[in-house]
């Protein structure tokens, strides 16, 4: 008679038990002959693939219980295969254990419903993250960890009391003769109510008021003044906040300050109150502070990077910046004087060595190590963009001293050309030996748009205007004859072609231009030419109509250089141009000139001094500035051309049977145009909070005239309102962006004492200022996306005797932008002018005014 005996019955069980070369016997372990070997249960996998697994072979000798089947069990329970692994046994004649494997396969999973959960966007990050996906085996486990991960989530997001429930349901499998088990999960999500902080309570504060130490912390109590800003509790947020509070003690000298107890309660299911309670301790100073180790550099040399002295107030914040500010890359500290100057291997450490009454002494402990040499510099990821187009660009090269500020400058400078994801351009330092004092940096770089494509349309003027413009701004001029290269037009040199064309039912203007930013390809010398044609038609604002009989002809070109400079720093850019402009006028009488037929010439050169370091991203920079300067100016033709501006009335050359000639005068005084033109423009890029930045825009613009007899001329003026529509167009004009108002009509308007009729002949005078809150929503490389806030203000003048800096037309809105890369910048903003439109007598403010921007920015 045989007997069967189970031998382990299994629900969960974990073994930690040294596999060993014999079997050693357990308890009172038998040894026997393993006869047959059986698999049973719920499983899919072929009987032989389970046995031979398990290593058990017929005739083997096993010890029951074993060591041995002790093995196997583990084994089989590590796979995470099964939910249940039973062993039997039957002994027959001769010693022999024929054994029964059974186990039950772990179900797969079929479908999730998710239940309880209104927003798709959650639920689809629920499956992802969770691996939710058909086919993925349903352990408990996995169950656990679901139900955590969707609880910690809404945690996250204030709902402390959320609670998930997981079901599995078995589904009957419709394969004919399959054994596999397949069940649904089915996730309740019971979101509750989002826990609100009721109130703060501070103890033990005594040098700190509670309001100072409650400023802390972004953890916020429930106020109706508050009812925009968040009061909801998040723990992880909460474990911050304390350690600003002690940051902020330690920042004052309080070095010994901390929490000693903090406690959460709960008042009902949507209130809390957080109680923390804080010793402060006594205030300390600096001591003496000396250097160990340091031979590169004085203890004066250190000791002004530290910026610490004998009898400052304790800040340990403060000195650990001043050691190595994590927050700035570029920071001016101890560590950054080393890694600038080679010193990659380099230690410092801050060490307190005598603390006596209220004072403390350091030790700034250095450890310089050997200079470091980059060995390989490569690029990585750079599909359309030619080598030497990024090689050229790079500070850090093989065989030369390594820099950390190379290394950040290098970064910022490849995202500002324009052709990478700025937001995933990562320097990676690989092969580091620090015997040897070598590294190889590998930059990887992910291709971006670099084409734009320009289309923009809005009311200027009294009509609707269209622009259409095209882009390619990583253009190869020498791929021009390869007809392989086009795609649709050779790029990868790093070379910017555009073609733009504006036109209104009263004008169209059309313009090319070329930009080589290495000329000759050994220096940054930037090459740009361009040409522009316009045609202008007289325009009858009352019938709304254009009047093609009586027109205005514009055509030119310029030439310009740019050089980068290395002097007082090579964030400093010089550039020069030479531009000529042919207006022609056929019956065009306007009043703005008194000749309706005739010509000007417009030949001027123009000089800028730049300076940009904004930082890596050029749609969202983050920090530093950019200002530019530049003088435009004609030659000053009066000087030595003897002619006397001041009495062509009474020259007879210029009068017409006896009396004089406007338009013979004017068309003298304006053959060669005669001005100069200075402009300001700085911004300044400041981050608030996290990616919160702050732009901050001043500009000023001023036209002059060498000879107050012959005057400032009607071209070349300042246009100033509105979205900015047209640019630089036109007659020279330039047309300034305010928003909140309509397009350039905060210019001042000139009135015929006779008539009466209106003329605006634009300012030589306009001032502009801007401030601009800005957070990004998205930066990713398909599309960046922010939204901003603005205040600004300005006013444009006839000249000096108008001038007044503070009598500013101001204006205020939100807005949005969205760059896509093959459309360049589009947005709208919704701007509200507080003041009256000059000219008009109703003395209303301007109101709210909505303005498009399409591949432009502001």
């Amino acid at each position: 008679m045989t007997k069967k005996i189970v031998i382990f019955f299994i629900g969960y069980l974990a073994f930690s038990l040294n596999l060993s070369a014999q079997d050693i016997p357990l308890a009172n372990g038998e040894q026997y002959t393993v006869g047959e070997i059986t698999v049973t249960g719920n499983t899919g996998y072929n009987e032989q693939t389970v046995i031979a697994f398990t290593g058990l072979r017929k005739g083997e000798k096993i010890y029951i219980p074993g060591d041995r089947i002790s093995q196997v069990i583990n084994k089989l329970w590590d796979l995470g295969l099964f939910s249940d692994i039973n062993l039997y046994y039957t002994i027959s004649e001769g010693n022999v254990a024929n054994l029964e494997l059974e186990i039950q396969e772990v179900p797969e999973l079929n479908e999730v419903t998710i239940s309880g959960n209104k927003k798709k966007k959650h639920k689809e990050k629920f499956i992802k993250k969770n691996d939710l996906d058909p086919g993925t085996k349903v352990t408990e486990n996995l169950i656990a960890t679901t139900r955590n991960n969707i609880e910690e989530f809404y945690s996250s997001e204030g709902y402390l009391n959320a609670d998930v429930d997981i079901r599995t349901i078995p589904v009957q499998d419709t394969l004919e003769g399959s054994t596999k088990q397949l069940v649904d999960l089915d996730i309740d999500i019971n979101v509750g109510e989002k826990v609100k902080i009721s109130a703060i309570n501070i103890e033990g504060n005594e040098v700190f008021s509670d309001g100072k130490v409650r400023r802390q912390m972004s953890t916020k109590r429930k106020n109706f003044l508050r009812f925009w800003k968040r009061s909801k509790f998040i723990e992880e947020d909460y474990e911050e906040d304390k350690q600003e509070i002690i940051k902020e003690y330690k920042s004052e000298g309080y070095r010994d300050a901390r929490i000693i107890s903090d406690s959460i309660i709960k008042k009902d299911e949507e209130n809390i109150a957080i109680n923390l309670k804080v010793e402060e301790g006594d205030k300390y100073y600096f001591g003496d502070i000396s250097f160990l180790g340091n031979s590169v550099y004085t203890d004066k040399q250190l000791k002004q990077v530290l910026k610490i002295k004998k009898g400052d107030t304790y800040n340990g914040t403060l000195l650990e910046q001043r050691i190595a500010d994590q927050t700035k890359p570029d920071a001016d500290d101890l560590t950054n004087l080393y890694q600038n100057n080679g010193y990659l291997f380099s230690q410092i450490n801050a060490v307190e060595t005598r603390v006596y009454n209220d004072t403390i002494d350091f030790e700034i402990r250095i450890r310089e190590g050997k200079v470091a040499y980059f060995d390989e510099v490569v690029v990585k990821g750079n599909d359309k963009t030619n080598d030497h187009v990024i090689y050229r660009n790079l500070r850090t090269r093989p065989g030369e001293r390594y820099s950390k500020r190379d290394v950040v400058r290098t970064v910022r400078e490849l995202g500002q050309l324009g052709f990478f994801d700025a937001q995933k351009l990562a320097p990676e330092f690989k092969n580091v030996n620090p015997n040897d004092g070598t590294l190889d940096l590998e930059y990887n770089v992910i291709e971006s748009g670099a084409s734009q494509i320009e289309l923009q349309g809005g009311y200027g003027g009294g009509g609707f205007v269209g622009t259409l413009g095209l882009s390619f701004n990583n253009f190869s001029l020498k791929g021009i004859f390869d007809k392989d290269a086009y795609h649709p037009l050779p790029m990868g040199d790093g070379q910017t072609l555009s073609l733009r064309a504006q036109a209104a039912n009263f004008y169209q203007t059309y313009s090319l231009s070329f930009s080589e930013p290495w000329l000759g390809g050994k220096e940054p010398i930037r090459l740009t030419t361009s040409f522009s044609h316009t045609v202008q038609y007289f325009y009858d604002a009352v019938n709304r109509d254009a009047n093609r009989d009586r027109r205005f002809l514009i055509t030119g070109g310029s030439v310009g250089l740019a050089k980068r400079l290395t002097i007082p720093d090579d964030y400093f850019t010089v550039s020069s141009a030479v531009s000529y402009q042919h207006y022609s006028l056929k019956n065009y009488d306007i009043g703005l000139f008194n000749f309706p037929d005739g010509h000007a010439n417009n030949f001027a050169i123009t000089l800028g001094l730049t300076r940009n370091n904004q930082f890596t991203n050029p749609i969202y920079p983050k920090g530093g500035s950019e200002f530019s300067i530049t003088a435009k100016f004609t030659p000053p033709y009066s000087l030595w051309n003897g002619v006397d501006y001041g009495n062509l009335e009474n020259n007879p050359a210029y009068q017409t049977n006896g009396q004089p000639d406007p338009a013979k005068i004017d068309q003298k005084r304006f053959d060669w145009l005669e001005y100069y033109k200075i402009k300001f423009k700085g911004d300044w890029y400041n981050s608030i909070v996290g990616d919160l930045v702050l732009r901050t825009n001043v500009e000023y613009g001023f036209l002059g005239a060498y000879n107050n007899e012959r005057g400032i001329p009607p071209f070349e003026r300042f246009y100033l309102g509105g979205d900015g529509l047209g640019g630089y167009s036109l007659d020279g004009r330039e047309t300034i962006r305010l928003r909140g108002y309509p397009n350039q009509s905060l210019t001042p308007i000139d009135r015929d004492p006779t008539s009466g009729a209106t003329r605006n002949d634009g300012a030589t005078i306009y001032n502009k200022y801007s401030l601009e809150l800005r957070y990004p929503i998205t930066l990713n490389r398909s599309a960046s996306i922010y939204g901003l806030a603005f205040a600004e203000g300005g006013a444009s003048y006839d000249g000096f005797r108008d001038f007044n800096p503070f009598q500013l037309n101001r204006s205020a809105g939100f807005g949005v932008r969205i760059f896509m890369p093959a459309f360049g910048l589009l947005g709208i903003d919704f701007g509200y002018g507080f003041d009256p439109i000059p000219g008009t007598s109703s003395g209303e403010s301007s109101g709210w005014r909505p303005h498009f921007i399409i591949g432009q920015q502001f």
